[in-house]
């Protein structure tokens, strides 16, 4: 008999955010045949967060597991609370490291860090990087299990040439410095003048308005598409030739992955975990936060050497079907027996 599960995360696609793990891994588990209960999908952040508790109380005694997706600013508090929860009532709780300044967390607030991560059944690291931080900090139950996709939907795009056609897919947040791609665009253009930018994504901190400003401000023009689902930003992808994300923080972000599998080069701010997920050179180009020069001159690269880019969009297929789904439940069913 399959266990029963609490997964606790921003449950928050129907009000026009991108689907996070609680939305893609729960449904996976769900497909397997454990019984999940899922909280919460309240868009407000303090009632989301009363939702996470209350439900927390409410069917505590009735899983087996409880599953948290844990982060590193606001949505901390969440899983501080929910996982003293299962420790009053004994019952095994897995921290999912999601958020990329979860080591600077662990700094910062290193009691109650101490807290909810020691006392885990397990804590479930998407990268190595994380698992490197947290063991650094002392921590021995931390394991290493990737976020995954289905590979087998991702349809691969063998192209013929790459053209400066960029695409950038996030939340529009601070974090992820959206700004530099618009800087990336501006001085593409002054070798490529026919270089495109589309950005997808919703707004989070009022940045997507920040951006359309900036944009405007030097005269750069974007395609700002807002949200889009799965399938229509695949699709966007198949009209696009290179990858760019350009975030200031990060784990091992989807969208990233997405990108390989569907066959665009990746052009990355070696950040966090991104140099635990992608190897500069072999299935993907790599600068320094910020570096606007440097991005610009490795897309340069990707236009002026067409063979070797598509090696590295070989490499990187190859490299992300190690985490298709069928591979990484495996994993999930030796710390869920």
């Amino acid at each position: 008999m399959k266990k029963r599960l609490l997964y606790i995360g921003n449950q928050l696609s129907k009000h026009g955010y991108n689907k996070t793990s609680i939305e893609t891994l729960g449904v996976f588990l769900k497909d397997e045949g454990y019984d999940v209960i899922f909280t919460s999908s309240k868009k407000n952040q303090w009632v989301r967060m009363l939702d996470m508790i209350i439900t927390t109380f409410l069917k505590i005694r009735s899983v087996d597991y409880v599953l948290i997706d844990t982060y590193s600013t606001s949505s901390f508090w969440y899983a501080f609370f929910c996982s003293q929860i299962a420790r009053v009532f004994n019952v095994k709780y897995i921290p999912i490291l999601r958020g990329g300044d979860l080591p600077n967390r662990l700094k910062k607030n290193p009691k109650l860090c101490q807290m909810v991560f020691a006392n885990a059944y397990k804590n479930v690291a998407p990268s190595g990087y994380l698992k490197q931080a947290f063991q650094e900090a002392g921590f021995t139950n931390v394991i290493y299990i990737p976020n995954s996709i289905e590979i087998e939907k991702y349809k691969f795009k063998d192209r013929i040439e790459f053209a400066p056609k960029l695409l950038w897919v996030r939340a529009f947040a601070t974090i992820y410095n959206p700004e530099m791609a618009v800087k990336v665009l501006f001085e593409l253009q002054r070798k490529y003048p026919n270089t495109s930018l589309t950005m997808v994504g919703p707004d989070k901190d009022g940045s997507l308005q920040t951006t359309k400003a900036f944009a405007d401000y030097i005269n750069c023009k974007v395609c700002f598409t807002g949200q889009l689902s799965k399938e229509d930003w695949w699709q966007l992808a198949s009209e696009h030739d290179i990858f760019i994300n350009t975030t200031h923080f990060d784990n091992t972000p989807i969208s990233v992955m997405e990108a390989m599998a569907l066959g665009l080069p990746v052009v990355s701010t070696n950040v966090g975990g991104i140099p635990y997920l992608l190897t500069d050179k072999e299935n993907a180009l790599l600068v320094n936060d910020n570096d606007v020069v440097a991005m610009v001159d490795s897309i340069c690269c990707l236009i002026e050497n067409q063979q070797k880019t598509k090696e590295l969009t070989s490499n990187a297929r190859n490299f992300i079907a190690q985490m298709d789904w069928n591979v990484v439940k495996e994993d999930w069913k030796q710390v869920l027996k």
